[in-house]
């Protein structure tokens, strides 16, 4: 049973980079400028917010099947329950 420290090397990289959440909070945090510069023009943004929210949606679900921890867990069920907020009011919006 030779132990392979390449192939060790390669799994720690690998379950490193599942784990890691920055791309996905630097997206959302994209999306959510966006999202704010899209409500403070002047154009019809329904659908765009429409888009956005889904995309935030999609980030947040990335960040929460990661988290390895209770607190980010905890984080990322607050932050599904206010964008279920925001979408409901997006709604409203043409």
């Amino acid at each position: 049973d030779r132990i392979d420290n390449d192939r060790i090397e390669f799994e720690m990289a690998m379950l490193a980079d599942k784990l890691d959440i920055r791309e996905e909070c630097v997206r959302l945090r994209s999306h959510i400028d966006v999202f704010r510069e899209a409500l403070a023009g002047s154009e019809p943004v329904g659908r765009k917010l429409n888009f956005l929210s889904q995309e935030m949606n999609r980030e947040i679900n990335t960040i929460g099947s990661k988290a390895n921890d209770a607190g980010l867990s905890h984080v990322v069920v607050k932050m599904k329950e206010n964008l279920e907020k925001i979408r409901e009011q997006i709604e409203n919006v043409e």
